[in-house]
């Protein structure tokens, strides 16, 4: 496992290597062009360990802390953006998990020795027309002998033609004065799974996050992980992911954003122009302002990811406040990324939207950021009324 050093000289640890992430940033634009799942970098990435970052060292993982973790996807983003963000999704499931562990509620533990073992697990959160997240699902769950029942549509399935594990939301309304939502786990081998490959997408299309069908799914019980009446927040078994993912998915895209504006610094010093003599564009003072407004936004953002991903990791205890600071910390790491990617084709020049350039590839992966859940509207609706005391 590699140390690195950040900017903070705070040493992390990293299953990344050099030769791994070159190989990688190779196999990228390929994996785009022809619209195909990752499938090389999940075998190498599952080699080096990273499927198993998180989970306790005595369990078989490397013990990453989640801070070390969001640098670890930060990186890969810089060089697989689609790797990284499919990625995120096993990931922040094995991390959750592993702070239940620690925390003393080993009901998940199970799942942290399939990760170990080299398990892909992917998230069954999305459906068609939910805008709620997790708080609602039109997927129904049937209380039957020893489990449930589980039958509906699930969509932005990364990892659909790899995972062996999906976990999932479903509403039991069998009695329905009380409705309640189901949270449990399916196995790939369980009857009643299919894989609609429905992408085609923009961006980030190697994570092949295809619908998954689910027809009459046993779900046994040893598999739930929580049942909660509708309305009523989960506890940390579930609500626990969010701590990861949202972190997470703010460190993937200012892992985008930073390697767009690297691009176009790198093209400024070597792009010419006849109006400055011949010398490079760099010397142009709008291609300057661009450079130093990109920055800002950089500056800004991995500043909040930073220290958010630090106390976390520390235990620091946001109260009341944690849900605003996870949402913001999403919705800024997007918006700020759109915006950088957007300044480092300006700086980048026409050439940036040929399809031979990285920087039209890097333009539309980033795209994708603000339609992960929690979305923007949500984001706002959550932190209004949060910080004006009207949440639940």
């Amino acid at each position: 496992m590699t140390l690195t050093t950040g900017p903070d000289t705070a040493t992390r640890r990293t299953p990344l290597d050099d030769a791994l992430l070159a190989a990688v940033h190779t196999r990228a634009p390929h994996y785009d062009r022809e619209n195909l799942f990752f499938t090389e970098d999940l075998d190498a990435l599952r080699e080096a360990g990273h499927l198993r970052g998180p989970v306790p060292e005595e369990l078989g993982g490397l013990g990453l802390t989640l801070d070390e973790t969001a640098h670890v996807q930060r990186t890969l983003a810089y060089w697989a953006p689609s790797t990284a963000l499919a990625t995120t999704m096993h990931l922040y499931w094995v991390g959750n998990a592993a702070d239940r562990y620690r925390s003393g509620d080993h009901r998940q533990e199970w799942l942290l020795r399939e990760a170990a073992a080299g398990k892909v697990i992917a998230a069954g959160h999305g459906e068609p027309g939910n805008d709620t997240a997790i708080d609602d699902s039109t997927t129904a769950a049937v209380p039957v002998d020893g489990g449930y029942r589980i039958t509906g549509h699930k969509i932005f399935t990364s990892l659909a033609p790899a995972w062996d594990w999906i976990g999932i939301h479903a509403r039991d309304d069998s009695d329905p004065d009380h409705p309640r939502l189901v949270h449990g786990f399916l196995a790939r081998s369980d009857e009643g799974i299919e894989t609609v490959e429905t992408w085609d997408t923009l961006g980030v299309r190697a994570t092949a996050s295809h619908d998954t069908v689910l027809r009459d799914v046993f779900l046994p019980a040893e598999r739930v992980i929580e049942v909660q009446d509708l309305g009523t927040p989960p506890s940390p078994a579930v609500a626990g992911i969010f701590a990861w993912v949202l972190p997470l998915l703010g460190n993937v895209y200012y892992g985008i954003a930073r390697r767009a504006v690297d691009v176009a610094l790198e093209t400024a010093g070597k792009r010419t122009a006849v109006s400055r003599g011949g010398a490079p564009v760099a010397e142009k003072p709008f291609v300057q302002y661009h450079a130093a407004e990109a920055e800002l936004l950089l500056e800004g953002v991995v500043a909040q990811l930073d220290t958010l991903t630090r106390e976390l990791t520390d235990g620091v205890d946001h109260g009341d406040r944690l849900l605003v600071k996870l949402f913001a910390a999403k919705e800024n790491g997007t918006r700020a990324a759109q915006k950088a990617v957007d300044l480092a084709l300006e700086i980048g020049g026409a050439g940036s939207i040929a399809k031979r350039s990285e920087l039209e590839r890097l333009y539309r992966d980033v795209r994708a950021g603000t339609f992960h859940p929690p979305n923007s509207d949500f984001v706002r609706d959550v932190i209004g009324r949060t910080v004006l005391g009207l949440f639940p």
